[in-house]
């Protein structure tokens, strides 16, 4: 049975032991953030925080911060028991017989979950209907020390797109600008952004309505890299197995799940000039610099008797958003496969943050074969943002990265094992030389290399004091050692942390600029780039906490009840 609301999932998280009550008072400005942060690192609990400073309400953070939650989120054994289910669906063989038909009856009733239903009167969210708007009231985080305010972490933005009426729903993080405003982070390839350009052309006011607080199921299929065409409220549907029941809002005609905790309605105006947005610390676990975006107007705010706000805190990983990245990993494997009959399995390491690395097996039957899954990948949805692609042979248990490094060491043999593909990036991409583009690095660990006794990598860390030292220093390493891979670094890494290593460089480097290969040994500068070594944006900082909030929480541990 599926949960009925947010609260119901609280229960179940408490029922496990996979949640801890915060009773003492706790300021959303930073202090929340820096004990979530000590608990993800830990792989520790989910946090209710019953008594957050200037606020009526409790605030749940970390509710889907561990493998173990993320199943419970979904109500199922695991990940890969839903990717299997989906690859049941995607077999055509079985409905080539009656007998597989008939056996199949029971999967495609299931079918009928994934449509919502529109329900008319009004929902739980709206049990409270406040005209009198103050964002200010509820609990939003400030989550780190360089952001530029208070940011809503975890909202489901509905729009709807003004041709079809299809709705559209995704998470995109809001900034509060006063009582009744925010900005919307919508980015150029995502869908708001999209919907938003149709109205911008007509001059045409946009509605937009926020849920805050829905069921786990609803609030990642907010997440879910689904084609514009479909809804993501029937892969909730389907994943929770019964319906989503939608009620149309107060003040404009969007339709929001019934039962979340909050809803905000209002509308942006597409003659209203941009605001400026951030800087936000991200998910990369750097800051997202600042930039214009819609400005979102909040008419009215919905909710529940006594509802609870939902957040999310995202940074250098592992994190809560990690673990649903990992979700959709195994249970958009499938899809991938049906097109890509050579793909077997798919890693994206946690130091990749979504977007920046995937490990692919494949079956090689043929010369080429790793290349062709690369560019295959990387035509393909929200993939073409994947910076490094390294595919190993379907021998490699790619879930296993020692295994994945002893195949890269032994296979890979300088120029003639990359591929450099230039195209589109993800906009939270600081490393390429210009915006939402540059050279994208394919690694291929298919040939049958033969041991020399040599497969090792080396670290270097480098303090640079002009541009290029680290390539130089990287040249000096290559032609005195026998490494086949060295890294390089800035002097503040610590360089036997092999985590924040891989971070490091799944996050700084562009394939073009920053590699070079001596024979059959490949130097990567994976340092901070200089505006002199082709960077022409601003390189964000990583994220760090202050010193006083993080006393602070040391010195209040014990009254926060935690282990």
């Amino acid at each position: 049975m599926s949960y009925r609301d947010l609260q119901g999932f609280i229960k179940v998280l408490e029922k496990n032991g996979e949640l801890k009550r915060i009773t003492c008072e706790v300021s959303p400005i930073l202090e929340i953030t820096e004990i979530t942060d000590r608990i993800s690192k830990k792989n520790g609990s989910a946090l209710l925080f019953e008594n957050v400073t200037g606020s009526p309400y409790p605030l749940l953070i970390n509710a889907m911060g561990s493998f173990r939650r993320m199943d419970l989120a979904l109500e199922a054994e695991s990940t890969d028991a839903i990717a299997e289910e989906i690859r049941e669906y995607l077999n055509l063989r079985n409905y080539l017989s009656v007998a597989g038909i008939l056996k199949s009856i029971p999967r495609l009733f299931r079918l009928l979950y994934a449509l919502p239903i529109k329900r008319p009167g009004r929902g739980k969210c709206q049990q409270v209907i406040e005209k009198n708007v103050n964002l200010n009231q509820l609990p939003v985080l400030k989550c780190w020390p360089m952001d530029a305010g208070r940011f809503f972490t975890l909202p489901l933005v509905f729009t709807k797109d003004r041709h079809s009426g299809q709705q559209n729903v995704g998470m995109y993080r809001m900034q509060i600008l006063d009582d009744e405003t925010t900005a919307m982070h919508w980015h150029k390839h995502k869908d708001g952004s999209q919907i938003y350009k149709d109205y911008q052309e007509k001059g045409e006011r946009m509605p937009v309505s926020v849920a805050l607080g829905c069921d786990p199921a609803i609030t990642y299929a907010a997440t879910a890299p689904l084609p514009k065409m479909l809804d993501e409220m029937m892969l909730a549907g389907w994943l929770r197995r019964a319906n989503v029941t939608l009620v149309k809002c107060i003040t404009n005609d969007i339709y929001v799940p019934s039962n979340a905790e909050f809803v905000l309605e209002g509308y942006v105006d597409t003659k209203e000039e941009p605001v400026l947005e951030g800087p936000f610390g991200d998910h990369t676990g750097y800051y997202s610099l600042a930039d214009y975006y819609p400005k979102f107007h909040v008419t009215c705010i919905t909710h529940r008797k006594r509802p609870v706000y939902p957040a999310t805190v995202v940074g250098r990983p592992p994190m809560e958003d990690c673990y649903m990245a990992k979700a959709t990993e195994r249970i958009f494997l499938p899809f991938l496969k049906l097109q890509i009959p050579e793909l077997k399995d798919m890693n994206l390491p946690l130091e990749g943050v979504f977007h920046n690395c995937a490990i692919l097996s494949v079956h090689s039957a043929y010369p080429g074969c790793a290349r062709k899954v690369m560019n295959a990948v990387w035509g393909m949805g929200q993939m073409m943002y994947t910076k490094l692609i390294i595919v190993v042979k379907d021998s490699v248990d790619v879930q296993n990265l020692r295994e994945v490094e002893e195949a890269v060491l032994l296979n890979v043999s300088g120029l003639e094992d990359l591929v450099l593909c230039e195209g589109p990036l993800d906009a939270l991409d600081h490393s390429s030389n210009r915006a939402l583009y540059g050279t994208r690095l394919g690694v291929d660990a298919t040939r049958e290399g033969t041991p020399s006794g040599r497969e090792h990598y080396s670290v270097i860390n480098v303090n640079k004091t002009y541009p290029g030292e680290a390539m130089d220093r990287l040249k000096e390493r290559l032609g005195d050692s026998e490494d086949k891979f060295v890294i390089a670094v800035d002097g503040n890494v610590e360089k036997e942390d092999i985590s924040l290593v891989m971070w490091k460089l799944f996050n700084n480097i562009d394939g073009k600029r920053d590699l070079i290969v001596y024979g059959s040994r490949i130097g990567i500068d994976a340092t901070k780039k200089w505006k002199e070594e082709g960077i022409t944006r601003e390189w964000p900082e990583d994220i760090l906490m202050s010193e006083d909030i993080k006393e602070l929480v040391s010195r209040r541990w014990e009254e926060y009840g935690l282990d």
